[in-house]
């Protein structure tokens, strides 16, 4: 899931957006503070 919470996005309800809109070599990155890992 996707929430804004207090202005900041969070993904999962653990993982935080820090940086946004950085430019790569094929695309643009966004940094997030977690790791994400699939469901088992």
């Amino acid at each position: 899931t996707v929430e804004v919470v207090d202005g900041n996005v969070v993904l999962n309800g653990t993982a935080t957006v820090t940086a946004v809109d950085l430019a790569a070599g094929n695309g643009v990155v966004h940094v997030i503070d977690a790791v994400l890992l699939p469901p088992q």
